[in-house]
């Protein structure tokens, strides 16, 4: 039977499977360094096979910067970390599709690779935004926690994640740029093909940004550099000389998957209600096929807004609407024209020919205008939202709701929505939000390290002693406050999981090093405080299965097994599973199977299972960890 893996997805590989697609014959075989035989690039071949190639030393356009090659390795790099459960933290844990993470976000990020591959629809995220007072990931785990400490003066409680990067430190941009790299390179993975990321930034890192999400994204799939309001600070204020003005405004970079992919048209609501109004039918753009006659005149160059079927039709609604509110032509009265208009179920096109001879059509009254990159009608950020939640000032910097659902409504009403700088729980928040409101079925992934929050905070005096504690209350007061308020029937739940190292020992991953009379010594290849739900779950994320869907788990003579969404994988991790017991699990012909290497007491016994599987269960795969 085929071993699982039980480490992340090696995605060297899978970009090796993705030349094979397009090149199959550009795929050879070479003797790597441990004298093994693998399948690699034939870059010969494949450079005959383009029209050009950059080679080494060729002056090209790119954006670098010292350790941009190491973060492409480590976005590549497979680790041996998994997601255990956290069934105590989690809400509605049997039910929810929503899913809450805790830890390292690059990690995190690797394990989802399989699991949520090209399904996302929509990603925000709220990266530190580097001021020179922002802790970032460090991804470089090759040095001494004690070297780690002196080095950069602030840890996680592993020693080994977070650090303050002062702009006195002489990687000041590059590490930030890296750490944003290999993230967002395997962000663009999970997105799926109408997919689309907005990522909030200041002044400080906006530029370095776009460039890296152009050359990750591709710079035709662009879309937007908005700009939102914040609030505007300026220690400067008390002096009578400046060196800058202070920041009003900070930004949301907005990129999709897919170049031609184009999304609904997007309104925004204005402060006061838009009377009615006529607009000039004829615009400057040129278009000769848009040219015909209205109203015995034909525009020689510009174009006429609408088509001309529907400019004429438009010019019978208003003949109609003449008609039957018993107006004359030239003595309109425009009160009885939008109480005519209101009444309307089709909301119809009305097109005259004003006072002046000109072609005009009717704008209805309205409270709402055409969205553009400009949103400074919305404030970003401000603790006042969470405060009403916490009754205190739990999170200086948390984002505000109303910005975020802007942002969601650009994806369906479905969308699997991921942010994986949590921060507050924000998007959770919002997302929860929109669907209590237009009861749409959006799902969340979020994601956050365990930072520890400062000593003498108000959120540490209140008992919060990291950053995913305050968000994961958040979710449960925010969801607790839209049901009493909107009564609606929602998903209010979320599973919590959290990273870890391998639920496997040492062994597991390198037997070749170990003789026969150690591994007689070793009880299990899996590590003794890992429960079957750590099993089930890694098996999952290799498995590439959602982490949201049903299960459930029954005792068969005594043999806990377990089905995952009705048999799209059905797991044993006891020891010596009775053949019977085989045979019920086969019965069922679930599309997976997965059991312990120990469930079988012997060779014989494993190729027995093999063979009941292929009599009863055919089209089942079958792995054992």
């Amino acid at each position: 039977m085929e071993k699982m893996r039980m480490a992340s997805a090696n995605m060297t590989q899978k970009n090796l499977q993705e030349i094979e697609k397009l090149f199959p014959n550009c795929i050879t075989e070479v003797i790597d360094e441990n004298n093994k035989t693998v399948r690699a690039v034939d870059f010969v071949k494949l450079k005959q096979l383009l029209v050009s190639v950059a080679t080494e030393g060729d002056e090209t356009y790119e954006f670098s910067w010292p350790g941009k090659k190491a973060a492409i390795v480590e976005a590549n790099r497979p680790v041996r970390k998994t997601l255990r459960p956290n069934k105590e933290k989690s809400v509605n844990w049997e039910k929810t599709e929503n899913i809450y993470i805790e830890g390292d976000n690059l990690d995190a990020l690797k394990l989802l690779q399989e699991s949520y591959l090209r399904t996302i629809q929509l990603i925000y995220i709220d990266p530190p935004y580097n001021t020179g007072h922002d802790f970032i990931y460090r991804d470089d785990f090759s040095i001494s926690k004690s070297k780690y400490d002196d080095d950069m003066g602030s840890t996680d409680n592993d020693g080994n994640k977070l650090f303050l990067n002062t702009d006195s430190n002489g990687r000041f941009h590059s590490d930030w740029c890296s750490m944003m790299y290999s993230r967002l390179t395997l962000a663009r993975n999970l997105l799926s093909d109408d997919g689309l990321i907005f990522i909030s930034i200041g002044d400080e890192e906006v530029d370095n940004l776009r460039k890296i999400a152009d050359e990750i994204f591709g710079e035709a799939n662009f879309r937007n550099q908005i700009v939102v309001r914040r609030g505007a600070k300026s220690l400067q204020a008390q002096f009578e000389t400046w060196d800058k003005l202070g920041q009003g405004i900070e930004y949301l970079l907005f990129y999709s998957k897919n170049s031609d992919y184009r999304f609904p048209k997007q309104m925004k609501t204005l402060s006061e209600k838009k009377d009615s109004s006529w607009n000039n039918h004829w615009r400057g753009t040129d278009r000769p096929t848009m040219r015909y006659e209205l109203f015995g005149y034909i525009p020689k160059k510009g174009q006429w807004r609408w088509s001309q079927e529907r400019s004429l039709k438009a010019i019978d609604n208003y003949k109609r609407m003449l008609s039957e509110t018993g107006m004359a032509e030239g003595k309109e009265n425009q009160d009885i024209i939008d109480q005519w208009y209101a009444e309307q179920k089709d909301s119809p096109d009305l097109l005259r020919k004003s006072a002046s001879g000109k072609a005009e059509h009717y704008i209805s009254p309205t409270s709402e205008a055409l969205l553009n990159n400009s949103w400074l009608d919305m404030l970003i950020g401000s603790s006042s939202e969470i405060g009403q939640l916490f009754e205190s000032k739990v999170f200086d910097t948390a984002k505000l709701t109303a910005v975020i659902k802007r942002i969601i409504q650009f994806a369906p009403n479905n969308a699997t929505i991921l942010d994986f700088f949590s921060g507050s729980a924000t998007t959770a928040h919002a997302v929860m939000q929109l669907n209590a409101e237009d009861h749409g079925s959006r799902k969340y992934i979020m994601v956050q390290i365990p930072e520890e929050t400062p000593k003498k905070s108000d959120a540490y005096e209140a008992g919060y002693k990291t950053i995913c504690e305050i968000g994961e209350e958040r979710i449960r007061r925010a969801s607790e406050k839209l049901r009493q308020e909107t009564l609606a029937d929602f998903d209010y739940g979320f599973r919590v999981f959290y990273v870890d190292d391998s639920n496997m020992e040492d062994v597991y991953y390198s037997a070749d090093n170990y003789n026969q009379d150690l591994l007689s010594m070793l009880e299990s290849n899996i590590k003794p405080d890992r429960t079957d739900l750590d099993l089930l779950f890694s098996c999952l994320l290799e498995w590439g299965l959602p982490l949201s869907l049903p299960y459930s788990f029954e005792k068969i003579q005594g043999y806990t097994v377990h089905t995952y969404n009705d048999g799209d994988l059905i797991a044993c991790f006891d020891e010596n599973v009775s053949e019977s017991v085989i045979k019920e699990i086969a019965d069922r012909q679930p599309l997976r199977a997965v059991f312990r290497d120990s469930s079988f007491a012997d060779s014989p016994s494993r190729i027995n299972v093999g063979e009941i599987f292929k009599l009863l269960a055919p089209d089942t795969r079958i792995k054992v960890i």
